[in-house]
């Protein structure tokens, strides 16, 4: 894993700051993140790689191959970043964009040996982070407080994930105990 100190920019050349030029923009040609939201989607979904392959896979492939607790855990660590979205003051769009890979990610995962694979394909926390740099409209520093209607959008959107989430948790449970139950 490569994870680039803040003053090189070669590594992640869209995390330097660009030059405004003279021009008013409504929001910032390119946001510092903080670095600990881009370790932690490096380390869920690219930490290690296939040899010979290329590809890479992260912590929550290996999280995913628990059954019946692996899929909403990862899911629930995958709303890390669309919370972090919030005080970067990310337009609600983007935030809905952000909820939807979560939830194409826990639906994918539904499907048994199959949804690992594409699990391991879709990585979440890596496109939410693409979102949340290409979206972000204040800097790291400014993004201590954010406004309290965005707080109650994404908690609203949190809301909806977590019955959904519980929900399936739920009606498992219920098949496991109808398969088993004495007859």
């Amino acid at each position: 894993m490569q994870i680039a100190d803040h003053n090189q920019s070669s590594t992640y050349p869209e995390l330097v700051p660009q030059q405004n030029a003279g021009r008013r923009l409504s929001r910032p040609t390119s946001v510092q993140i903080e670095r600990e939201l881009e370790v932690f989607a490096q380390i869920m979904d690219n930490q290690f790689a296939v040899p010979l392959l290329g590809w890479r896979f992260g912590v929550n492939v290996i999280i995913d191959l628990i059954p019946g607790i692996g899929d909403v855990a990862t899911s629930l660590i995958a709303l890390y970043i669309l919370v972090s979205a919030v005080r970067y003051r990310v337009p609600r769009i983007t935030l809905l964009r952000m909820a939807l890979n979560i939830v194409i990610y826990f639906l994918g995962n539904l499907v048994p040996w199959v949804g690992d694979i594409f699990a391991a394909w879709w990585k979440p926390n890596m496109r939410n982070l693409a979102l949340l740099k290409s979206r972000a409209t204040v800097s790291a520093e400014q993004a201590h407080k954010a406004k309290r209607g965005d707080w109650l959008f994404v908690g609203i959107i949190i809301a909806a994930l977590l019955v959904m989430l519980f929900g399936s948790l739920a009606i498992s449970a219920l098949i496991v105990w109808y398969i088993f139950r004495p007859a």
